[in-house]
């Protein structure tokens, strides 16, 4: 896909995040991989008020090149795409659900949203592990996201909101609408005792789908 339609798929999807309360005010970026470099949500813009032609670049190093000035959070897209040579964009949100989620004290720090769906398991993989929390703009994050996606195609930001990778932009777009979604599922089954998928059926569907 050529820049200039990452562009325009990066201003549609926004604004679709953005009118389904996946993002408020200027909350949320998202970042994606271009032949020589990145394209980023500018700082301080909203999802649902992107200019193509104002989306930030940046070079293969995620210096700054052309654009407006990118997010303050660039280090926690680099951290993925360190981490995972196959990410093709990241995907950073506020939303309701998963960051109520990242919110409990008593879930599980490696994997806080059990295998309830086998569509969460295809978006989002068998772990999406819990990075403590840091101030917002904090570099100090980059470290800790990018050791947890090693082995993570998604991370939970404590206090803060999901980070998600995808192959593609809306390979990334569709796995954090799927976190949300998984979210929701864990909050309203929280305190039941609901049929969980087993190890054997996480792994047919990893198997299957990668």
């Amino acid at each position: 896909m050529s820049e200039i339609a990452q562009r325009e798929l990066l201003v549609s999807l926004g604004a679709s995040l953005f009118a389904r309360g996946f993002s408020v005010g200027s909350a949320g970026n998202i970042s994606v991989k271009v032949a020589d470099g990145y394209l980023m949500t500018p700082t301080n813009s909203s999802l649902g008020r992107l200019e193509a032609a104002q989306i930030s670049k940046l070079d293969r190093n995620f210096q700054h090149v052309a654009g407006d000035k990118p997010s303050k959070e660039v280090f926690m897209h680099r951290a993925f795409y360190d981490a995972r040579p196959e990410a093709g964009a990241v995907v950073h949100l506020h939303s309701s659900a998963a960051t109520a989620v990242g919110c409990l004290p008593d879930v599980d720090p490696e994997n806080p949203i059990p295998p309830l769906t086998p569509y969460f398991v295809m978006r989002v993989g068998r772990r999406m592990p819990v990075v403590p929390y840091y101030r917002p703009g904090d570099p100090a994050m980059g470290p800790a996201i990018q050791q947890a996606a090693m082995t993570a195609r998604a991370v939970l930001l404590a206090n803060h909101g999901p980070v998600v990778s995808g192959a593609t932009l809306l390979d990334a777009v569709y796995a954090a609408e799927e976190l949300e979604e998984a979210a929701k599922l864990f909050l309203m089954l929280r305190g039941a005792a609901p049929r969980l998928l087993t190890p054997a059926q996480v792994e047919d569907l990893l198997g299957t789908f990668g």
